[in-house]
């Protein structure tokens, strides 16, 4: 199989299924506010989401490993239309919370067997650009997702639930009709015959990079939830500012991905690419603090974004030609660490900036010199390994 037939239909994939996650984000505060949340409790209904991808990611890794990439596929994305359609007919908080919690069990199926669909049909040589093409169809998805939500959120709240379950109904049928599988007959259920532990992929040297994983996502979720705060009170920014800001943000991160990590990659390895990722990412995090107009925060917020944007794709391409469990093993177990990272980072970053404004992006860069520390630790342990053997 060519992955040059693959990739662009992958890239189609993900990209219509980031949409659709994305048209919900502008409206759920709105829509759970309408039917009787209070703030506290529209946290625990963002939070409850990344808590099901946390306990379901890796299972679904492994399950995609047993029976193939594309019925897992299938079932992740049907889980979204339906989690988006019991959004829609919602009129209780309860039904609310049984919906995200649906989405949050089966669309964690997504991310990982995507990630394993990917490193089946690649070589190791060009695996970095095939994670870097998914990150840019991730990143695209979540610029155009809120702006078309946003903008049928004015007909009525629930008018976006049923354009994302509708979209989701259609990537499943692309899926079904365009897509073939990935993983051989002969391949599958190979790590399950073995007794493999979930955990299998978090051994050795390669647990500090699932560890330098959640760091970035938790760097990244808080200053996503603080961030607002703070471009209102250091520049006088309201949310449409901030809306532009971070498309313009994403979609540099999107070029970067689609275009550049493969081609840095290449040539340079994933392993320079992800600690020069880093040293981008907290020389951002430092920038942002220096914010005082809309054109300061546009260029800040976009620096940080380049840097962020390689970082999980070079990872994500690294732990498939180094794990010995099988990819969908690995990456789902990634995308748990990383929506581990999403659970904590969000209120501990509210709580650093009402503590103090800078306090999100000083610990930012903090976190992120940590993480270079971490890939450092990690390389000379592989060195360490290789002498050995």
């Amino acid at each position: 199989m060519e992955s040059k037939k693959v990739l662009p239909i992958l890239f189609l994939i993900m990209f219509l299924v980031m949409v659709g996650f994305g048209i919900i984000i502008p409206v759920i505060p709105f829509y759970a506010e309408k039917i009787g949340a209070n703030p506290t409790e529209l946290g625990l209904l963002m939070g409850v989401y990344s808590l099901m991808q946390l306990i379901s990611a890796p299972i679904w890794g492994r399950i995609s490993d047993r029976i193939g990439r594309k019925p897992v596929m299938m079932i992740g994305i049907f889980g979204l239309a339906v989690s988006f359609f019991l959004m829609a007919l919602s009129s209780q908080l309860w039904m609310l919370f049984v919906a995200r919690i649906i989405g949050g069990l089966l669309s964690s199926a997504n991310m990982p067997t995507t990630m394993a669909y990917v490193a089946d049909i690649t070589s190791e040589e060009d695996r970095g650009k095939g994670m870097g093409i998914i990150g840019a169809a991730t990143g695209l998805g979540f610029i155009f997702g809120p702006a078309i939500g946003g903008l049928f959120s004015k007909s009525s709240l629930q008018t976006p639930f049923f354009i994302a379950g509708f979209s989701s109904l259609l990537t499943l049928l692309l899926v079904l009709l365009v897509l073939k599988e990935s993983l051989p007959k002969e391949k599958r259920g190979y790590h399950a015959e073995r007794k493999v532990s979930m955990w299998e992929p978090f051994k050795g040297s390669l647990s500090i990079i699932f560890i330098l994983q959640w760091f970035i996502s938790l760097s990244l979720s808080g200053l996503e939830a603080s961030f607002a705060y703070f471009a209102a009170k250091m520049a006088g920014l309201d949310t449409i500012d901030l809306g532009y800001i971070f498309m313009i943000m994403g979609l540099g991160s999107a070029v970067v991905q689609g275009g550049l990590v493969g081609r840095l990659t290449k040539k340079y390895g994933e392993g320079i690419v992800i600690k020069a990722g880093i040293i981008v990412s907290a020389i951002g995090f430092g920038l942002i603090m220096l914010v005082n107009n809309f054109v300061t925060a546009a260029i800040f917020l976009t620096i940080f974004g380049l840097g962020n944007g390689v970082i999980r794709p070079c990872i994500s391409a690294l732990l498939t030609k180094k794990s010995s469990a099988g990819h969908g093993s690995a990456t789902g177990l990634l995308s748990s660490f990383d929506s581990f990272g999403r659970i904590i980072g969000p209120p501990l970053g509210g709580w650093l900036f009402s503590v103090y404004a800078g306090l999100p992006y000083i610990s930012g860069a903090v976190i992120s010199i940590l993480a270079f520390i971490l890939y450092q630790i990690y390389q000379a342990q592989e060195k360490r390994q290789k002498i050995a053997e």
